[in-house]
């Protein structure tokens, strides 16, 4: 895929750091996006260009504000000289019972875990119209297909995501353009270890014990997913082979989902 370019929101660590690495693997110049130490991103964007052989921009937008969702479309379109893949993957999380879930926390989850890809996809389709070809990869959930106690708004913005990945491949359904969902179990990101955190201060108990019982509760296989399984099935998703994979919903969830 030399020459394409590609958008790749929360990408500077996790999962979407893991599908930035893949597509410059595969010749894809990237623009990264999220939030972190200045002089590790300029690091992180010189190894990848090295590496790879490829163009790496950044942008701090803030995806949970569509001006600056626009704002990152038109400067990774300037610097890169186009867009042909998008991947939404960025997300926050928070949990509490839904009669004490904090207004404001609602708000931001489904800003930047659902409203962000609207703004984004909208922002792209043009010239991927244009074109005709391109490739959006949402990164939703298993709690996109299924629910989990206190996770309300995620739950409800994962749900979201699927059905807008829907929409979109419906209407670009005779054109070149795909979208799909990647549906992810257990990654152990920077989220999700905020989350065994989170478990292992609650119940006094040791990070590893958090972390296998969080792994007992959903995922059969007992493993956590990594980053790089979900790089390369982004990368699969762009290719030719998948050009009439439209509108699915791919589990990576270690059997979450075949209970």
């Amino acid at each position: 895929m030399r020459g394409k370019a590609a958008i790749v929101t929360g990408s500077t660590s996790g999962i979407g750091l893991g599908i930035a690495r893949a597509l410059a693997a595969d010749g894809v110049d990237i623009m990264l996006n999220g939030f972190g130490d200045a002089s590790e991103i300029k690091r992180l964007r010189d190894d990848l260009a090295g590496e790879f052989k490829v163009k790496v921009a950044f942008s701090g937008a803030d995806i949970g504000k569509p001006p600056e969702v626009r704002a990152m479309v038109e400067q990774a379109t300037r610097e890169l000289g186009r867009i042909d893949i998008l991947v939404n993957n960025a997300g926050i999380q928070h949990t509490s019972p839904i009669e004490e879930f904090p207004d404001e926390r609602w708000d931001a989850v489904i800003a930047i875990n659902l409203s962000s890809n609207f703004h984004a996809i909208k922002a792209v389709l043009p010239q991927m119209k244009a074109r005709d070809w391109g490739r959006i990869v949402n990164i939703a959930s298993v709690h996109g297909l299924v629910a989990s106690t206190n996770k309300a708004a995620y739950v409800a913005a994962k749900h979201g995501v699927i059905g807008l990945t829907k929409v979109v491949s419906l209407e670009t359904a005779t054109t070149g353009i795909t979208c799909n969902a990647i549906c992810p179990g257990w990654v152990l990101t920077p989220l999700v270890q905020k989350q065994i955190d989170d478990w292992a201060r609650r119940d006094s108990i040791p990070n590893e014990k958090a972390k296998q019982l969080l792994l007992a509760e959903k995922q059969p296989s007992q493993e956590f997913a990594t980053p790089e399984q979900m790089g390369t099935l982004a990368v699969f998703l762009c290719s030719d082979a998948a050009a009439q994979i439209r509108g699915a919903s791919i589990t990576v969830d270690g059997g979450w989902t075949a209970q």
